[in-house]
């Protein structure tokens, strides 16, 4: 019988099993190996890491996760810098400056480099969003509702209203 006193076998508890540290019930890769896997799939900022990493940690050490991110910046393995630019690049080519912003500050993404970042892309949101434009509808508005849906494309795609009236041009071309 399995569980009888008089099993050959010993049982062995959770934390006295071979190759486990005692005191940590945790299973599987470790947090720098998970982190490592995260990043190896695409670049994550410091934010997303501790909220993707933190039902992993170690309830008696609070302090692991800090250590382990701070590990991973310092080995040059994460870089919200580099989060930064790859979600630039991600995202530019199809939306305005006012989203990919808003994304990088969810992200957790400074404020200095934000604040780079959104002039780089004001620099270039007229051509984006002309490409995006020319993409999805490629003829000017030839009524009134169809510039309504074509202003409204281009404003969830986060362009600002200047740069879709100097696309779109004035409403007052239609015939009522």
């Amino acid at each position: 019988m399995a569980g009888s006193p008089d099993d050959d076998f010993e049982q062995l508890a959770p934390d006295a099993a071979p190759g486990r540290r005692p005191g940590v019930s945790r299973t599987g890769p470790s947090l720098k190996a998970r982190a490592i896997g995260y990043l190896s799939r695409r670049e994550h900022s410091r934010a997303e890491l501790q909220r993707k990493l933190a039902p992993h940690t170690n309830p008696d050490d609070p302090d692991e996760l800090t250590r382990v991110l701070d590990e991973l910046e310092r080995e040059k393995w994460q870089s919200n810098q580099r989060f930064a630019q790859s979600l630039v690049h991600r995202r530019a080519s199809k939306k305005g400056a006012a989203v990919v912003v808003q994304e990088l500050r969810r992200h957790g993404v400074a404020d200095d480099d934000v604040a780079a970042i959104h002039d780089q892309l004001k620099a270039t949101e007229y051509d984006r969003a002309k490409a995006v434009w020319q993409r999805k509808f490629g003829a000017p508005p030839v009524d009134s509702k169809e510039y309504a849906r074509q202003m409204r494309f281009l404003a969830s795609r986060g362009f600002s209203p200047a740069i879709l009236r100097r696309i779109l041009g004035d409403l007052d071309d239609f015939p009522e």
